[in-house]
């Protein structure tokens, strides 16, 4: 295991050399230098995790050398610790204030010491693998695509993202709703804070208000303690209402007065509770229909609607799909371990003539199953499970490839036969077919069929 660096910076050599012993001993790697001037010498490339500093120094004093310390590029700059035998609060505040994690007076006790170098080096740690997380989660929320409409999205998302406007996100299952509500907040004043997600359509009616607004003990049967909600965990960041138009009356009327009022009573509770959170929503449905069937508040609607922003189906930028298939197939060839691959030109036609019902979800999972399954390092047209460029509900059964595609159709023209008879209903669509709505809406996902269709 690799030692962990510790450069100790102190103008009297008794207390190097003790500091020196107590942190090997403690196993790390210790080196120690005399003035502010050595010590900056010394730093870059060094890799250095920590810095004991001593205020009183010759030449360079202490607070001068932390506060070039933290000017150095964040991978490379070591937390810092600062000890002074003239210790007084003035100095610590102003050390604290340039950035050191800790303030030890002299004399300095071996516990002391060993903690304060044990919790500098474990808050270094953590702040790094946040910076790596946030670099990851700007590379994972990258809106990929050079089409004139992913072009559009790209720049209204640069435009609004820095405001704290509610945003309705429209788009077909599987187009990328999910992906715009990350990039807006990734690239927002709130990027630091949680980001929480509530799938509409999946939790069930009897529990939504519970997830959204949480309860106390006792709050009604069952609750046998008490729960934060999505409300509440995502104070100072950003709500994403996933499919909102699943919502039913009753939660869509405590949602808009959380909206208005920035408050809310968990269940159970007689007392509010005050957030301050950015609400993103998605819908696949058109809303101006709901509202007309009465299944949709018009107010809620306009609080919601501020800022819209619309996803194009795949179908509708074709000219993006071998860029998505690229960015996919570096995705898994990483995620599984294999050898880089790439498509031969008749694959990307096979893939461009594709309808994609279910958008770029559909793509995303094809190209998983192909990394998995295929040795080959070059990927050819055979080498991709797709049926010919028609849509698969309009074939006769003879012309499908596998079993399994016969099957989809199936199901698909069954789905779509129902919610046809029940005017698209996906509530009595399930009962129907003797379904939790929630699991018809994923098969309906699964299948690429829209409310609508």
């Amino acid at each position: 295991m690799k030692q962990r660096r510790i450069l100790i910076v102190d103008d009297e050599p008794g207390i190097r050399q003790s500091l020196s012993g107590v942190l090997e001993d403690e196993g790390y790697l210790v080196e120690a230098v005399a003035t502010g001037e050595e010590c900056l010498e010394k730093l870059p490339g060094a890799g250095f995790e920590l810095v004991l500093l001593d205020i009183w120094l010759p030449g360079l004093d202490g607070l001068e050398a932390l506060a070039r310390i933290q000017q150095m590029p964040f991978p490379d700059r070591p937390a810092v610790v600062v000890i002074s035998g003239h210790g007084n609060i003035e100095t610590a505040v102003k050390a604290t204030k340039l950035g050191a994690l800790d303030f030890l007076e002299k004399p300095l006790s071996i516990e002391k010491v060993a903690l304060a170098a044990k919790n500098a080096m474990a808050h270094r740690s953590l702040s790094l693998e946040n910076s790596r997380l946030r670099a990851d989660s700007g590379s994972r929320y990258r809106i990929i695509g050079e089409s004139v409409p992913m072009k559009a999205l790209r720049q209204q998302l640069s435009l609004m993202a820095a405001t704290n406007g509610r945003v309705l996100i429209y788009g077909e299952s599987g187009a990328g709703k999910e992906l715009v509500a990350h990039a807006l907040h990734a690239m927002s004043p709130r990027a630091a804070e949680p980001f929480v997600e509530v799938n509409c359509a999946a939790i069930p009616e009897e529990l939504i208000e519970s997830e959204l607004f949480g309860h106390h003990k006792g709050g009604f049967p069952g609750a046998h303690e008490a729960k934060a909600g999505k409300f509440q965990k995502a104070d100072a960041g950003t709500l994403f209402l996933d499919e909102v138009g699943d919502m039913s009356l009753r939660t869509q009327a405590k949602v808009l007065r959380a909206l208005e009022e920035q408050r809310f009573e968990p269940l159970g509770a007689t007392e509010f509770v005050h957030v301050d959170v950015r609400v993103v929503a998605s819908t696949n449905k058109n809303l101006d229909d709901e509202i007309e069937r009465g299944n949709f508040r018009e107010d809620l609607f306009y609080r919601l609607n501020v800022i819209p922003f619309s996803v194009p189906p795949l179908r509708q930028r074709r000219e993006d799909i071998p860029l998505l298939a690229d960015h996919f197939l570096r995705e898994f060839t990483t995620a599984y371990g294999r050898k880089p691959k790439e498509l031969t030109p008749e694959a990307y036609d096979v893939l461009s003539e594709y309808h994609w019902p279910g958008n770029v979800r559909e793509l995303r999972n094809l190209i998983e199953r192909i990394v998995i399954l295929n040795p080959q390092v070059r990927v050819d047209a055979r080498h991709i499970p797709l049926a010919p460029p028609r849509r698969q509900q309009d074939r006769p059964a003879g012309h499908f490839g596998s079993l399994q595609e016969v099957r989809e159709a199936a199901e698909r023209e069954y789905i779509l036969k129902k919610l046809d008879e029940t005017n698209g209903n996906v509530t009595r669509t399930a009962e129907l077919l003797g379904l939790e709505r929630s699991n018809l809406y994923r098969k309906m996902k699964t299948l690429g069929i829209g409310p609508k269709e």
